[in-house]
């Protein structure tokens, strides 16, 4: 089958705190293999445009996590919010659905590593379906190639014993400072990430997902060059789970 082919200068990958998704009003159910582990599990791995930035005088608004971006050099300016905004690719082949026997060898890793805890139904191959629908195909990886780039930049780094190391720990009362969450990744890594909050059900901020900024390849860590800390305050929340 023939691959998208798209402008694409990097790649996101999205781990989220299971504690913070769980902790809000919506809540979460967990995947029919049970309570995934307290650490951050995979949500996606993103194709991005190769040119996209703010546009020139553009405020980002922590409370809303709306900025004004310029896409792929346009010359139209749109608002969008900053996880959704378009600095990606979207569904590049609708008709390249995931087969199951392509990823078969993966699945115990990718259960482990990659699970749904949304509370709509379905499984997490439909998740994986979901995502590899919307970015896989934008990618430039086959199936087996996208899903395996994702589990191996994951291994690299366990973002919560990171964390644990810079005496940043899961809590219920403790909050941290965004800047060093941010350092700590860093340091660890050798790459500056991109980081979004969420609120928990009494409205606190949370740290809620990790965007790790990866080349071309699909193997390289690079800083992020987009701000991007949607939603966040100076001082966050890190739930426990």
């Amino acid at each position: 089958m023939k691959l998208a082919v798209v402008a694409v200068a990097a790649l996101l990958l999205a781990a989220g705190w299971p504690g913070s998704f769980c902790d809000t009003q919506a809540g979460c159910c967990f995947p029919d293999t049970g309570k995934p582990a307290a650490e951050f599990g995979i949500h996606g791995l993103w194709p991005n445009y190769a040119k996209c930035r703010p546009a020139a005088g553009a405020v980002a608004d922590d409370d809303d996590g709306v900025v004004e971006m310029v896409v792929d050099g346009g010359a139209a300016v749109e608002r969008h919010h900053r996880r959704r905004q378009k600095c990606w690719p979207e569904y590049c082949d609708d008709g390249n659905k995931l087969r199951p026997w392509e990823i078969k060898d993966l699945v115990a890793e990718l259960d482990a590593n990659w699970p749904t805890l949304s509370c709509k139904g379905g499984k997490s191959f439909e998740f994986w379906s979901y995502e590899w629908k919307k970015h896989g195909t934008c990618s430039g990886m086959g199936q087996h190639g996208y899903f395996a780039a994702a589990l191996e930049l994951k291994k690299r780094h366990d973002l919560a014993a990171v964390l644990a190391g810079a005496g940043i720990v899961p809590s219920d009362d403790e909050s941290y400072s965004l800047g060093s969450i941010r350092d700590a990744i860093a340091a660890a890594t050798g790459a500056v990430p991109n980081l979004e909050c969420n609120r928990d059900a009494a409205g606190e901020t949370q740290l809620f997902q990790v965007y790790q900024c990866v080349d071309r390849s699909g193997k390289k860590l690079v800083d992020c060059q987009l701000p991007m800390q949607g939603k966040c305050r100076d001082k966050v929340k890190l739930p426990t789970f």
